[in-house]
């Protein structure tokens, strides 16, 4: 029987970045990816949106190994929302400071480059190989390749496979495993907004476009070849407009056109994407313990989220660069003493940042159409740029920092109760501009102290 080092189940962009970590550390590193190698074989995951948001989180993990410039040329600059009305007209509202942005990348070709990488360090890769079971006891993983079988024992065994983790489902058939899941009432289904005849841009490529409905959105993120990937979040029953009440191109269209006109107007194949693209749902998971013997679950597979706050695979990029750094403190000889550290550290910021986003799709949905939602943004900018150390907005701890998630979370509730109270004022719309703002910091200095 073959013996690993390390096995990591999972070549997304979590097990081949930390592969890449792992192996430049001089250990001895094989992936097991259960899909085809998509260097040579284009496929597109079912559910799995073909954009992600790359944000500080983000870039401080692959800064740390040098593939920052190798990365940048593939990421547009975000630097705000651009809220579509259901007039055509747009508001742009500035995710932080001028030069503040997120990134839309391709995941696809993000993944390439990550995968490239991993081979050029001399991480060995193993494509088309399906994990049917994971005995922790033996610290073995059967695989399933093509027609044949095979059994690897491995050292160390770590699962970066995502929300349906095969290393997640042989650890639930253990004692005290702590697990829950939730699906959203919502789906997605994604749709494409074509480059222009002229071959440019069709809408702003340095914002992420918005068109919130209330009880439902459509956004849109750039591509480099100048399209855009449009995601449209709908519940699947049980209102006015679901999926299941949309049957027909007359359906389609009717939806777009009294809803997303403006959109509408820019999707020549709505019709063909909408009845051929899968509806996908949309799950949070947590789970506890991440460890077992010397077996780890990281990324999706410990904590998979919502996307609505753009964290997902930041958040995974920030599990590599945390392990890392306790490894670097304990060495590569206590897995068990690393692991254990690591489970402690990640997880109330794991479950913060889960809390974070499924209350971020009310935002987007509903609350950015607001008038009073923008000035709420206008009045914690002033006081972000007035007191930058004693203010700092919620999107901006977590986005634009390293600050722990579980910190922002609790910080951006005091800041939330404050604001409550300044934007019940009825006259807060003509009067804004005369706030007391340094009353307002003392007023969080002393709820931080109780």
């Amino acid at each position: 029987m073959k013996k690993n080092e390390i096995s990591i189940l999972g070549a997304g962009l979590i097990g081949s970045l930390l592969s890449i970590y792992l192996k430049k550390r001089g250990l001895d590193v094989t992936i097991y990816e259960k899909r085809a190698d998509n260097r040579k074989t284009f496929y597109k995951e079912e559910g799995r949106s073909i954009n992600m948001a790359l944000s500080d989180r983000g870039w401080k993990a692959l800064e740390k190994i040098g593939l920052k410039e190798k990365v940048m040329p593939l990421a547009i600059p975000m630097y705000g929302r651009k809220v579509h009305d259901e007039h055509g007209n747009t508001t742009f509202i500035p995710y932080g400071k001028d030069n503040q942005a997120i990134y839309s990348i391709s995941r696809g070709n993000f993944n390439r480059i990550l995968i490239d990488e991993a081979e050029k360090v001399g991480v060995k890769l193993e494509f088309s190989h399906k994990c049917e079971d994971v005995n922790l006891q033996r610290s073995s993983i059967k695989f399933l390749n093509g027609e044949s079988k095979q059994e690897v024992e491995s050292e160390v065994i770590i699962g970066s496979d995502g929300a349906y983790s095969s290393l997640r489902m042989a650890m639930q058939k253990q004692v005290r495993f702590n697990y829950r899941q939730e699906y959203i009432s919502h789906g997605y289904k994604e749709l494409t907004i074509p480059a222009t005849v002229n071959g440019d841009f069709a809408i702003d490529p340095n914002a992420l476009h918005i068109w919130p409905r209330g009880k439902f959105m459509l956004i849109a993120l750039p591509n480099p070849d100048k399209s855009f990937t449009c995601t449209l979040f709908l519940p699947f029953e049980g209102t006015k407009v679901c999926f299941d009440k949309i049957n027909d191109k007359k359906d389609i269209e009717g939806v777009f056109k009294t809803y997303f006109d403006d959109a509408f107007q820019l999707m020549p194949n709505l019709v063909v994407e909408f009845q051929n693209n899968p509806t996908s749902a949309l799950i949070n998971i947590e789970c506890y313990p991440w460890v077992q013997n010397k077996a780890l679950l990281i990324g999706d597979a410990s904590h998979a989220m919502v996307p609505f706050y753009g964290q997902g695979m930041n958040c995974g990029f920030e599990d590599v660069f945390i392990l890392d750094s306790l490894i670097d403190k304990l060495g590569t000889n206590v897995w068990d003493l690393v692991f254990a550290k690591f489970q402690k550290i990640r997880k109330p910021d794991t479950d913060a940042i889960c809390q974070l986003a499924l209350e971020n799709f009310v935002e987007m949905r509903d609350s950015v159409a607001d008038p009073k939602f923008m000035l709420r943004k206008k009045i914690e900018a002033t006081l972000h740029d007035l007191y930058p150390k004693d203010w700092i907005p919620l999107y901006t701890m977590v986005t634009f920092s390293n600050m722990p998630y579980s910190e922002a979370l609790a910080q951006g509730k005091l800041q939330e109760k404050i604001m409550d109270r300044i934007m019940s004022n009825p006259l807060i719309t003509q009067n804004w501009d005369k706030l007391d703002y340094e009353d307002i910091i003392d007023q969080l200095d002393a709820a931080k102290a109780v």
